[in-house]
This record gives C-alpha cells, sequence and structure tokens, in this order.
C-alpha cells in the first residue's frame, strides 16, 4: 500500500507539466539523483566546436570585405537579408567578414583596442575596418554569425549568452594571446571574423584569425 502510495506521488509530480520537457545540448551530462541536468559549461561547450565547426564555418562563409562593405553601403537592408544572420526580430545583423589590408592605427583609449585596417583595393571613409584585440571583447557577433548555434541548442537565456562570452574568450585565448597589436600598425594583415552592426557603417571585427599577411 505504501509502494502504491509512493509510486501514485511520484507520477503526480512529473505530470505537473505537462508535455514540458528540458533539452540538453550534446556533451552535457544528467547530473545525479532528480535527473535535473548539469550546470551548462560554456567553455566545455566552445571548446568542443572551435575547431570542428566554428574556424571552418567562418573559412567556408565569410564574405570579403571588398564585396560586403560596398553591399552594405549601397543597400544596407538588401546586404544584410543576403549576407548576414538575424537570431531575432529586432536583433541587428551578423555577418562572417574576410579580407586583407594594411593597418593604419591602433586605438589604445578604446577597451577592445581595435585596429584600424583599409582593405586592399577599396578607398574612401567605407573602406575601412576595425578589429578587436582586447582586452575587451563584448556582444554576440561571432555566436550569431555563424548560424549554427541557436537559441533551441540551449536550456535558457542565460547559457545561450554565456556561449557567446565563452566565444569572446576562446578568441582572447586562441587568436590574440600571442599577438602584439601595435607591432601590426604599418604592416598588411590578414583577417577573418564577425561583426554585429549596431551602427551604420562601423565594422567592429571579432577576429577568428588576424596574422601578418605573408
Amino acid at each position: 500500500m505504501l509502494t502504491a502510495l509512493a509510486l501514485g506521488a511520484s507520477l503526480s509530480a512529473c505530470s505537473r507539466v505537462p508535455g514540458v520537457y528540458t533539452y540538453v545540448p550534446a556533451g552535457q551530462e544528467k547530473s545525479a539523483g532528480a535527473g535535473r541536468a548539469a550546470a551548462f559549461d560554456a567553455t566545455a561547450y566552445v571548446d568542443g566546436i572551435w575547431a570542428g565547426k566554428v574556424l571552418p564555418t567562418v573559412t567556408k562563409d565569410a564574405v570579403p570585405a571588398s564585396e560586403l562593405l560596398p553591399a552594405l553601403e549601397a543597400d544596407q537592408a538588401a546586404a544584410s537579408k543576403e549576407y548576414g544572420n538575424q537570431t531575432g526580430t529586432g536583433s541587428p545583423f551578423a555577418f562572417l567578414v574576410k579580407g586583407t589590408g594594411t593597418v593604419t592605427a591602433i586605438d589604445k583609449d578604446a577597451p577592445t583596442h581595435p585596429l584600424t585596417v583599409r582593405v586592399d583595393g577599396m578607398s574612401g571613409k567605407g573602406a575601412d575596418v576595425q578589429v578587436v584585440t582586447g582586452p575587451v571583447i563584448a556582444g554576440t557577433a561571432l555566436r550569431d554569425a555563424v548560424r549554427f548555434i541557436t537559441f533551441g541548442d540551449f536550456t535558457n537565456q542565460l547559457n545561450y549568452a554565456d556561449a557567446a562570452t565563452a566565444l569572446n574568450s576562446k578568441v582572447k585565448t586562441e587568436v590574440l594571446g600571442k599577438l602584439e597589436p601595435a607591432s601590426l600598425v604599418g604592416k598588411k594583415v590578414t583577417f577573418a571574423g564577425a561583426f554585429s552592426l549596431v551602427a551604420p557603417g562601423v565594422v567592429l571585427v571579432v577576429p577568428t584569425q588576424l596574422q601578418a599577411a605573408s
């Protein structure tokens, strides 16, 4: 009798929210005991996709800056739909971009320490991009631009945001960790990465590649 009551109580508790399930990203273990999802490890998540998915996606899908920048200047709405990715209504479009150019300056007063890069083959106001070099890297550009990372992959909004932060941290360690940005001023560089179009004409790239051109 006691066993039957216990079983009934258990079933009742499980059925309080019918049809509601929790999705756990691949590689996330279930914690022992109550069957709750283990705490999301954003660093482990990014480590698992960086080399196998993030870098190949940027290499494959990044649009040359010499093509993308003029398209955005000519018709921002049309170019955003063609080249960008929007994660939700009202969110800025995010883009993957690549190119080669000459570093003309570094802004050490800004927390992102961006390099200004004059893109090869371009001239005028729209010929420059800025490439962040840290120590601060903010925003969700890389997460949003690769397209394969979506909100539905995560249990909640906090985990989704943590994935973006972990990607930015990965850029700091893997791409920028041994770089001396000031030494690149006046030199030609190759870059690839992502940016969100927060303000028209402002291209602030979070790099997955940044190196002196050979």
